[in-house]
């Protein structure tokens, strides 16, 4: 179910109505939110509720049994049972046809060209990522001694299914959220204006933005999501201008699509009186690339960060020990994002971006005091922004081929013409909508949205929401209009 369909306005209303009208205890209310998570889920695919039952009563038990256990060796079981049970679910429906089609390659380069396994397509339920990890980090914390096991199977199971950030996160952590349960929660109204804000600001955000301004110039320069002959397209000779429009339309499409999920997520999370972490702040105006990750997907960074980098050593060890963490906790985290070869690449890159930095801080261009002003942060900014930009090509591009084609017309090897495959009644509004995203993130770079708007006065924000909302309803709609996020 989509926030931006007809459907979930009919599904929201029936759960306000539940959770803020009609006279339930509190307990009734929980299973009621419940219910309704379910619901959301199999309105995708209803067979794999399956999953995410499976994965909230292994891990339930596997805490249960971390706590009780009276040895060690008891304890890495539970861990262990937890850590198989969640990643074979992911490796199985993420990753298995992966590694079938990296397996027949192989072997048809070897020579036995006959070779054809036969079935070997896996449907992905829909953000299995998200949830998988979400619940890991309970059974983690468990272990850790950081968090008790909680005692209220009803509690934990609505904390691994809470349907406004099910599938496309932010991952929220079970010591957030499973204390909002302990006492009954309702919205005043305050903040259940401001959670419909929000909800108006994200839908602004995925379908005005994001579909009807910047998708399709995005499409025009990559070509439609899985559509074939798109890297023959480009590599027939696309050029700087077609290359570069592409690229910053897909730098602005991810982020209104994906910022716009979790916007609207934090927002039906308040309108029932929950508070969900902030995903996104501003990351365009990232100073540099360590600042970019505390910026973009704060959740999933925070969680590579305490799950991962941290138990590889982190910063302990010396600088080549760091180095190697730091790869390849990037590594992971593209690979996160998709079973593809393009995907790694672009965590790698990321973490060579990232290396690169660290390498730079000691050198003395590093303490020029030109970068503490505004021009040397500009400057910083933009050459942050356009590196990122970069790196966006292998997350977009269905193949390395078409990657290689794209940076080489971004380079200005295939010369500087101007655009012929991006038509500029789509590029126009795209690249105008860029800008406003680019001017956007540099003036709110040291503030959050609700600070922001704190300061314009309820008539300012009135009158913008208005505003978005038209944009909203009368914006183009493309015939495929899923969440970008919603394959991951």
């Amino acid at each position: 179910m989509q926030f931006h369909s007809p459907g979930f306005l009919l599904f929201f209303a029936a759960v306000l109505l539940v959770h803020h009208v009609l006279p339930l205890p509190w307990r009734a209310k929980k299973a009621a939110l419940l219910g309704f998570s379910y619901l959301f889920y199999a309105a995708e695919h209803p067979p794999f509720v399956a999953l995410l039952a499976v994965s909230t009563v292994v891990d339930w038990f596997a805490a249960k049994g971390m706590h009780g256990a009276v040895t060690p060796g008891m304890r890495r079981f539970w861990l262990g049972l937890s850590l198989t049970s969640n990643l074979g679910m992911l490796g199985y429906f993420k990753y298995g046809g992966f590694l079938i089609e990296n397996f027949v390659a192989a072997v048809h380069a070897l020579g036995w060209t006959g070779y054809e396994p036969g079935g070997t397509s896996i449907l992905l339920p829909v953000g299995i990522s998200f949830f998988t990890f979400q619940t890991l980090s309970y059974t983690i914390d468990v272990y850790r001694g950081n968090a008790p096991p909680w005692p209220s199977l009803l509690d934990f199971a609505l904390y691994v299914s809470f349907f406004p950030q099910l599938v496309a996160g932010p991952i929220v952590r079970a010591t957030d959220f499973l204390p909002q349960l302990t006492a009954p929660r309702r919205a005043d109204s305050g903040r259940f204006c401001w959670g419909l804000s929000l909800i108006v600001v994200g839908l602004f955000e995925k379908v005005a933005l994001a579909d009807a301004f910047l998708g399709p110039a995005a499409n025009a320069a990559f070509g439609a999501p899985g559509a074939e002959g798109a890297a023959d397209r480009l590599a027939a000779g696309y050029g700087f201008a077609d290359a570069w429009i592409g690229t910053l339309a897909f730098a602005g499409q991810i982020f209104c699509d994906f910022a716009g999920y979790s916007t609207c997520a934090i927002g039906v999370a308040m309108c029932l009186g929950f508070a969900l972490p902030e995903n996104f702040r501003f990351p365009y105006a990232a100073v540099g690339f360590s600042d970019f990750w505390r910026r973009w997907h704060i959740s999933l960074s925070g969680w590579l960060r305490d799950y991962l980098y941290i138990p590889l050593g982190g910063n302990r060890g010396g600088r080549w020990f760091t180095l190697r963490n730091l790869a390849l906790t990037m590594l992971l985290g593209g690979l996160w994002h998709g079973a593809a070869w393009t995907f790694l690449a672009w965590g790698g890159l990321h973490g060579a971006l990232l290396i690169a930095e660290r390498s730079l801080r000691s050198a003395p261009v590093a303490r020029w005091s030109l970068w503490s002003r505004w021009y040397g942060e500009l400057a910083l900014i933009a050459a942050t922004f356009l590196a990122i930009c970069v790196t966006w090509t292998f997350f977009r591009a269905g193949s390395f081929a078409q990657a290689a084609a794209m940076l080489e017309a971004m380079s200005g090897l295939n010369g500087v013409a101007p655009a012929t495959a991006v038509d500029w009644a789509v590029a126009g509004p795209a690249l105008a909508a860029v800008a406003g995203l680019l001017t956007v993130h540099y003036l709110r770079r040291h503030t959050t949205l609700e600070a922001a708007a704190a300061g314009w006065g309820w008539g300012w924000i009135s009158l913008s929401l208005v505003l978005m909302a038209l944009a909203t309803a009368f914006a183009p709609r493309p015939d495929d209009a899923t969440f970008i996020y919603f394959q991951f």
